[in-house]
């Protein structure tokens, strides 16, 4: 038997697609038949010929670890949000996105040429 057989059946499920990933909430049964939640992760790529698969990442959290999981979660999401907004910030969802260190390169350009432009000819 594989791995996928060996799983119980989903009791609940719930499916979140974001973008090349996708995210499966499913709730098993254990063989004392009490629940456990898995969250996978399941990735799409292309290969250069046009076909594609699947990586995918799994997770079992039983609920003696529900409310200090909850709680990270909560303060890890909180954290991002309050220190980065909401908006995303990345080369994929921005065109005009610049790397820190393109940042810098360009405000020294800037730096150098702001001086030039300070010169009064009046003063020459």
């Amino acid at each position: 038997m594989d791995k996928e057989h060996l799983e119980q059946e989903e009791i609940f499920s719930q499916v979140l697609r974001a973008g090349r990933r996708t995210y499966f909430f499913d709730v098993r049964a254990t063989k004392a038949d009490d629940y456990y939640l898995t969250v996978t992760e399941s990735k799409k790529f292309t290969h250069d010929d046009g076909s594609f698969h699947y990586k995918k990442h799994k997770i079992y959290l039983y609920k003696e670890d529900f409310a200090e999981f909850n709680e990270m979660l909560k303060a890890a999401t909180d954290y991002i949000l309050e220190e980065k907004g909401e908006e995303v910030i990345s080369e994929r969802h921005q065109k005009d996105f610049k790397k820190p260190s393109e940042m810098n390169e360009t405000t020294e350009e800037t730096k150098s040429t702001d001086s030039f432009t300070d010169v009064n000819f009046e003063d020459i």
